[in-house]
């Protein structure tokens, strides 16, 4: 039996669609925790996730349900009162009447893309993305059988997508969908509100779907966002209560959906993962009436922004993009190396700091490309930023 069981073991082999590039930015953040684990002092800069834990009234909220004892399944779209104030929330927030019954409750902003990829594309349809862009989105498109089709984005067009890109990119060749977040990952570069108006307007007269990315919503340092829900009623929503809110390992997300899609995912949602945690439901519910703890948090990334913008020319490092929102910088590193992999790896090695290539975010120009997360705590990022400034003064 053994003997038959191996020989069957060696047959096996990974799919397809299982052949996809590693998340560059969680390879760092494991090496810098071996390192750490072995009793290294590491700076962690790598990272999009706040350094701050979840609001106290979260925590709170979560151990009341523990200390209740009854945890169990919850409707598949979310829990009822947790969808309202959600859609309480665009009410408030951007000005936008929402029916609950729009929103699903997702794990995280990742489950939501599943959910709504799924709903909208079937396989072999032609997704528009950023470049640079998050690069999980490239990777679930390879897995779900979705062509990503790269806009390139430069100064030119402050780095963001504009309709025009869309409408010329389609007249190439057909999209079916189109995804952007702004404010925007790795570059935190914001795109207009008209920007954001044609693009809804440009994606209705094609034909084209529109998932909207607003996960950094909240985290703006000049302007506040918009949302796509203000143009238009057919947008796909993704958001999270992973950045503004701080509760990224909560695995707790939203989405706001035309009336068409909603039956859809709830079945979808229904097969995949029955329901989001309880626990993170009750405690997600909580996080909007937090709003002065989290003003305060993100107080602090107003001040390491305006530290790194001013600390990063003095060493030499002075081309980046706009850093309208989110809380990372994404600086062009060409005149110090050609390969952002390994130089990012040589820098933890040798300097304690872990960063993140380009490469994760932009396959063509990454190589020469760093990414800067400011979500930590201000005295980290002073020390990082000592870390590195002596490390290049050696070079």
């Amino acid at each position: 039996m053994t003997n038959s069981l191996s020989a069957q073991a060696k047959g096996l082999s990974p799919s397809r669609r299982s052949q996809i590039h590693s998340f560059i930015a969680m390879d760092m953040l494991a090496a810098a925790s071996a390192l750490e684990r072995a009793g290294r002092s590491i700076i962690h800069l790598e990272a999009g996730e706040p350094g701050t834990p979840a609001p106290l009234r979260v925590r709170e909220a979560a151990a009341a349900v523990i200390a209740d004892g009854r945890i169990g399944y919850t409707e598949s779209l979310g829990r009822p009162s947790l969808r309202a104030r959600i859609a309480r929330h665009y009410e408030e927030t951007y000005g936008v009447e929402i029916n609950p019954n729009r929103i699903a409750v997702t794990t995280g902003s990742s489950g939501g893309f599943v959910l709504s990829l799924l709903a909208l594309f079937d396989e072999g349809a032609r997704v528009a993305v950023s470049a640079p862009g998050y690069p999980a989105y490239v990777n679930i498109f390879k897995a779900l059988g979705i062509e990503a089709v790269m806009i390139e984005t430069g100064a030119e067009s402050g780095y963001v997508v504009t309709a025009q890109m869309i409408a010329a990119e389609h007249q190439r060749a057909k999209l079916d969908g189109v995804l952007l977040m702004s404010p925007a990952n790795p570059s935190g570069t914001m795109m207009s509100d008209e920007e954001l108006r044609a693009i809804c307007q440009t994606c209705a007269q094609l034909g084209i779907a529109f998932i909207s990315d607003e996960i950094y919503h909240g985290l703006t340092y000049e302007r506040d966002a918009a949302t796509a829900l203000q143009f238009s009623d057919q947008a796909v929503i993704v958001n999270s209560f992973s950045k503004y809110y701080c509760m990224t390992g909560w695995r707790v997300g939203w989405l706001v959906l035309p009336d068409v899609l909603v039956a859809p995912v709830e079945k979808l949602q229904q097969n995949l993962a029955i329901s989001v945690p309880f626990i993170s439901q009750v405690a997600a519910e909580v996080a909007f009436d937090c709003r002065d703890e989290l003003e305060r948090v993100k107080q602090s990334y107003v001040r390491n922004r305006a530290f790194l913008l001013d600390a990063l020319p003095k060493m030499g490092i002075s081309t980046f993009h706009r850093v309208d929102g989110a809380f990372y910088v994404y600086a062009d590193i060409g005149h110090l190396t050609q390969d952002s992999v390994a130089f990012c790896r040589t820098i933890l090695d040798e300097a304690g700091v872990a960063l993140t290539p380009g490469l994760d975010f932009d396959r063509a120009r990454g190589h020469r490309m760093l990414r800067i997360s400011f979500a930590g705590s201000e005295e980290d990022m002073r020390e990082g930023i000592a870390r590195l400034s002596a490390w290049l003064a050696k070079r």
